[in-house]
């Protein structure tokens, strides 16, 4: 039961962190929010872990494998599109980089390995990328005329926090495929404050102004995102094939856009309406059995 509802629970949670960063940026520095997060999933997830008495990695290489997973899954993917995005990189073009994720884990994971893809799967990959691009065309179209003038190398950062989500996702697959996944959380979000927190103290003032909605913010991102999407995404990976698991991806930007819409009064556009459609069939033919 927990496998069957778990992707479309993910969906949801996964989907909220576009929210939240909206949010959270009215009240805190993206990198500083990024490192108090961090800090204190790895507390939240140490302290249920005690309670439990759930087992430890047993070796330093485990730890290790751990730590440097978190420097990839959640380090250098958070801190590099939360900053692109705040250097301006426009949300169009960011949703495409990050629909090219789940293509690149899809390729990565046939060489690297070994997972098959048949007809079907290859076919709803290259389907959500299409969707993904009809729906934010409208967004990516503007960028004709406004150009991208002076933002080379915040695009650059969102390309390689794009790579290093996937690479992560496949590092986590090789080799944390055994182990506690709640120690092993607490490993990876230390390794993501090894990332985000001198990236806080170089580029930004530390502001963070303690308001309810700072606060708010901060308590879902740990609780709903850091340990209840990021640990569904972790059980996907390792009771499925890697693509399966990336391609939920696809489903995110869609119902970021149904989301904003409710909350933000953005509107939703027929080309977004359209992309969904696309989406939710290239979805479906990846993780249907």
């Amino acid at each position: 039961m927990l496998f069957r509802l778990a992707p479309v629970v993910f969906v949801f949670l996964w989907s909220t962190g576009w929210i939240v960063a909206k949010i959270a940026a009215t009240h805190a520095d993206p990198l500083t929010f990024l490192a108090m997060r961090h800090a204190l999933a790895a507390l939240a997830f140490a302290g249920i872990a005690t309670l439990v008495r759930a087992p430890w990695p047993s070796s330093r290489l485990a730890a290790a494998h751990g730590f440097l997973s978190g420097v990839l899954l959640h380090g250098l993917y958070l801190a590099g599109l939360w900053w692109a995005i705040g250097q301006g990189v426009p949300a169009g073009l960011s949703g495409i980089i990050a629909g090219l994720q789940p293509l690149l884990t899809g390729l990565f994971a046939l060489a690297l390995l070994g997972e098959r893809l048949g007809r079907a799967q290859i076919a709803g990959l290259v389907l959500g990328f299409s969707g993904i691009m009809i729906a934010v065309s409208p967004q990516f179209a503007g960028l004709f005329s406004t150009g991208l003038s002076g933002l080379a190398f915040p695009v650059l950062v969102n390309l390689v926090a794009m790579l290093s989500v996937t690479l992560g996702t496949l590092y986590q697959k090789r080799f944390l495929g055994a182990g506690d996944l709640r120690t092993i959380a607490v490993w990876q979000y230390l390794g993501a404050v090894a990332v985000t927190l001198p990236l806080a103290f170089l580029l930004e003032d530390l502001h963070f102004d303690w308001t309810y909605g700072a606060i708010g913010a901060m308590a879902w991102s740990v609780f709903g995102l850091s340990m209840g999407a990021v640990g569904l995404l972790l059980y996907l990976i390792r009771r499925g094939q890697v693509s399966r698991a990336a391609s939920l991806i696809y489903m995110v930007p869609p119902l970021v856009a149904v989301e904003a819409t409710v909350i933000f009064g953005e509107p939703l556009s027929v080309p977004m309406i359209i992309g969904t459609v696309i989406v939710v069939m290239g979805v479906y033919l990846v993780n249907r059995r």
